[in-house]
């Protein structure tokens, strides 16, 4: 499971990509855009309706809201990219692009005071028939501000810098911003919209825009917005884009999207999608093979699933593979025996990270590279090679670095210091190939007098990662072309610094690419704050993890880094 940096976690530059058989790399690379897609603006095309499919995913669904910290969650965004609208979306190259279906136009209206304008089209609506309008937009930017206590927000970044939100009609909306904010694109994304008539409705408030972040009542939007839009209620949890929730099986897993009849956009798609969850991926390429399913749709690479969906073409099978904009890495918790430094130092010295790309990443994407940066991706402007000469230096360094730390090795192999043993566990969801990263961790690390546990959890990411109840988590942060929202991940207090992270080196460079006013300059700063984030050696990277999908019966699927496959289910078409 990949967690999601609400907001928007960042980035783009693993575009495009391509397959490994089943058809050519360009064929898979072109299905990357939108049918209709112009210029910077996507509308779903208009295509024939086609029947009910089902798709897989690695994990459950678990909550229509999923910008509170404790649900945020990659694979409730891959259930949710067709069924809450926002502003913008990304095609498969990661492009940002405005949403043309719902949105007239999104522009700075004013560079000083820096000023934002989002215009939605007439006629938008949920799918209970009430407007899609600036009333939704309003309650988001109260709920993400950071200004009132109790949403339980996952991020508020750029919205805590909107010092004068104003709905001027009932399409518009405009945000005053404190200071120039050049990611003002990755707001009211991804889920960030929730239906603000449901609100009112639930807590007796007759118009949110009067509600203000010291109001009184603000306590009660914060508890139905916190609370009240968990799992899935049908009468609560409304459509905006071109599906809705029909049914949701809490103990399965398994959603049912059906059309929003309230659509003002094109018609056409899966009269009916339904999401199942299989956490196994060779069952999942199993069940494309079998015909119980349309589309594997996969996170987690495997070097067998993936043969398995490869050597299906002659079935009719398309299998895509490209890098995510998704970082597979080690977060230390610094408030039990990360604390110490020397102890940091000498588990990235033993952590064999090429020999766990070579073993697990291989088969399915064969220029797999171990990542060398936390902030920026391989190919992308800015990465640079920040990690290598602290990780990997293997067992008579990670023993030197302890020694000279003030550990001492007792008589049981295990290094330990002021009475407590060097035994760590390294906690993960159940997923093989996290299993198996842990396993290779644990021999490199017995050389060296570290004990490592693997502490799999089926309920890590859902109950726990947030709560800092680990010594070192393994999971992702996936992202998306905005970096600005990796500062509530590894500032200072920060609502998604779970690991208790405080370095002045790094919140100085992260506050100094939130104040730059253009990209070169934001740049510049984010390089500063990786180098700085590596030398806490805090989090260590392993690698970009490549997306597998396989489809049959469809014409064209692209598994969009951060939104998964169903980003453009609207426009799915029956094979020929």
């Amino acid at each position: 499971m990949a967690v999601t940096a609400v907001s928007a976690l960042v980035l783009t530059a693993c575009g495009g990509g391509g397959d490994n058989s089943g058809g050519s790399s360009d064929d898979v690379a072109s299905m990357a855009e939108g049918k209709a897609q112009e210029g910077d603006v996507f509308k779903l095309a208009d295509v024939p309706e086609m029947d009910p499919v089902t798709v897989a995913i690695d994990d459950k669904f678990t909550a229509y809201n999923n910008d509170t910290a404790d649900a945020n969650s990659s694979y409730n965004n891959y259930v949710l990219t067709s069924v809450l609208a926002g502003p913008t979306l990304l095609d498969g190259n990661n492009k940002v692009l405005t949403n043309g279906d719902l949105m007239e136009s999104i522009e700075v209206t004013s560079e000083d005071p820096y000023t934002v304008e989002w215009k939605i089209k007439d006629g938008a609506k949920w799918s209970d028939g009430e407007a899609w309008d600036c009333s939704d937009f309003y309650l988001s930017w109260l709920a993400h501000s950071g200004k009132a206590e109790g949403f339980n927000v996952a991020a508020s970044t750029g919205y805590e810098l909107i010092d004068q939100p104003e709905c001027k009609d009932a399409q518009t909306f405009t945000a005053e911003f404190s200071q120039p904010y050049i990611d003002y694109e990755n707001l009211f994304a991804n889920g960030a919209v929730l239906p603000a008539h449901i609100l009112e409705q639930e807590t007796g408030i007759d118009d949110i825009t009067k509600i203000k972040p010291d109001s009184p009542k603000v306590s009660d939007v914060a508890e139905f917005w916190a609370g009240g839009w968990k799992g899935f209620d049908e009468d609560l949890m409304p459509g905006s884009g071109p599906y809705k929730i029909k049914s949701f099986d809490r103990n399965s897993g398994r959603v049912v999207l059906d059309k929003n009849p309230e659509w003002i956009g094109a018609k056409g798609g899966p009269k009916e999608v339904t999401v199942r969850t299989i956490p196994d991926t060779q069952a999942m390429a199993t069940a494309l093979e079998n015909g119980e399913i349309n589309v594997a749709a996969s996170t987690q690479p495997d070097a067998t699933a993936a043969t398995t969906m490869q050597n299906l073409e002659s079935q009719g099978v398309t299998y895509g593979s490209a890098p995510q904009l998704t970082y597979e890495h080690l977060d230390l918790n610094f408030k039990r025996i990360f604390s110490d430094e020397a102890a940091r130092k000498a588990f990235f010295a033993v952590v064999p990270r090429q020999q766990i790309v070579d073993k697990l990443l291989k088969g399915v994407q064969p220029d797999a590279e171990v990542l060398q940066s936390i902030v920026f991706f391989q190919g992308e402007d800015g990465y640079q090679d920040v990690y290598s000469d602290k990780a990997g230096q293997g067992a008579e360094e990670a023993e030197k670095i302890l020694q000279d730390g003030g550990w001492k090795k007792g008589s049981d192999g295990i290094y330990a210091k002021n009475g407590e043993r060097f035994s760590i566990e390294i906690s993960h969801n159940e997923n093989a190939r996290r299993k198996q990263t842990v396993e290779i961790i644990q021999s490199a690390a017995a050389k060296a007098g570290i004990e490592v546990k693997d502490d799999q959890d089926a309920n890590f990411l859902a109950g726990r990662v947030d709560k800092g109840d680990y010594d070192v988590a393994l999971f992702g942060w996936s992202s998306e072309p905005f970096k600005s929202t990796q500062k509530d991940i590894y500032s200072t207090g920060g609502g998604q610094n779970w690991q208790g992270l405080s370095d002045k080196e790094v919140d100085k460079a992260y506050d100094a690419a939130a104040d730059s006013t253009k990209k070169d300059e934001a740049r510049k700063h984010y390089q500063e704050a990786d180098k700085a984030l590596a030398n806490t050696h805090a989090t260590l990277p392993l690698f970009a993890t490549p997306s597998m999908w396989g489809f049959r019966g469809i014409d064209r699927v692209y598994m969009q880094s951060y939104n998964g496959a169903l980003w453009n289910v609207g426009e799915w078409e029956a094979a020929e």
